[in-house]
């Protein structure tokens, strides 16, 4: 007998009772939970750092249904705390190694696939298909998008982001609570948060912050304890410590208050001031403002005079080491520019 075909969403085949044997002992979940999270259909926006625990412990505990949005393809940069990877999908899509990664965890789970970037156009119509949306991204763009697109279709929104040692979750449900435009009404400027490529991120936290937002996502399911709804968990990962900030609706909320100004999806790009995803896959460089490898030895043992200023961090600097340079930081760069 095959998950597919005999799986029945109003009982638990015997396979899937010897399972879940740990939940269903328990009062809190038990069959009729059990049931609920075999009926539970929820989507993962990433399946990044945040996105491969929340992914591997929602197939884990029996969520019958999870719908996966990602375009990248798998890099052994990701490697470092991506665990739903692996090398074998090095270069390949994330989405089909997520997707290989989960049935092999467990077959009775459907994996739906949307292999493109969520946008203004597409996210009402792939969103309204799912319970509960989780967002595992790391840019404002899809943040905004995804909480607006949300608060439209009356949909929970499981939250957590992570930079370097720390990281954040909470539940922005407008039905219930405040929504992420009522804890962050604009965006930052442009380039003043770093991104995880650029700062760091230590390679456990995804895993801290993902399992809190899979026990969330749980929790809502099974309509048990208290949610994330109207907190924010904070997380310091060197100090071993956790905070919470309560929350609370913003009256004046541009989309989920009494008067809203947005009633539809608009131009997140632009309204977070980056460029479009598109625009930034491939910059284009003349000549001049970049050159190979084999044209800098060229440069350095010709006659020509000139100071070779390596901008990156001291920490950086350890990595690969450039004879002759002279290290100054970027943001150091305007003391020496009289020289």
């Amino acid at each position: 007998m095959t998950p597919d075909s005999e799986n029945s969403s109003s009982n638990l085949l015997h396979e899937e009772i010897a399972r879940y044997s740990r939940h269903l002992i328990m009062p809190e979940v038990g069959v009729e939970g059990q049931l609920k999270l075999k009926n539970a259909k929820v989507l993962l926006v990433g399946t990044g750092g945040l996105g491969s625990p929340i992914a591997l412990y929602l197939a884990a505990a029996g969520v019958g249904t999870l719908g996966l949005v990602d375009y990248d393809t798998v890099d052994s940069s990701n490697l470092q705390r991506q665990i739903i990877h692996s090398m074998e999908y090095v270069g390949k899509p994330k989405l089909e190694s997520a997707k290989d990664r989960i049935n092999n965890l467990n077959p009775f789970v459907k994996v739906n696939l949307h292999p493109e970037p969520l946008h203004s156009a597409n996210a009402l119509g792939i969103i309204k298909d799912y319970d509960i949306i989780c967002d595992g991204t790391d840019n404002f763009p899809t943040r905004y998008l995804v909480n607006d697109a949300c608060v439209i279709l009356k949909k929970p929104n499981v939250y957590g982001s992570i930079f370097r040692f720390e990281g954040q979750a909470s539940i922005f449900y407008a039905e219930e609570g405040p929504c992420y435009r009522c804890l962050y009404s604009e965006p930052p400027p442009p380039g003043l948060v770093p991104s995880c490529a650029e700062g760091g991120v230590f390679g456990v936290l995804p895993g801290i912050m993902g399992t809190i937002q899979a026990n969330e996502i749980i929790k809502l399911i099974i309509n048990r304890g208290e949610s994330l709804i109207g907190r924010l968990l904070l997380f310091d990962a060197l100090d071993m410590e956790f905070r919470e900030l309560k929350l609370r609706k913003n009256p004046d909320c541009v989309i989920c208050g009494p008067n809203p100004t947005i009633t539809e999806l608009i131009d997140y790009e632009e309204f977070c001031g980056v460029p479009a995803i598109e625009d930034v896959a491939a910059p284009k460089l003349e000549y001049e403002d970049n050159i190979s490898i084999s044209e800098f030895e060229k440069l350095r043992n010709s006659d020509r005079r000139f100071k070779l200023v390596d901008v990156r961090e001291p920490h950086e600097q350890q990595i690969s080491i450039l004879p002759g340079s002279i290290l100054k930081p970027k943001d150091q760069i305007e003391d020496m520019l009289e020289d």
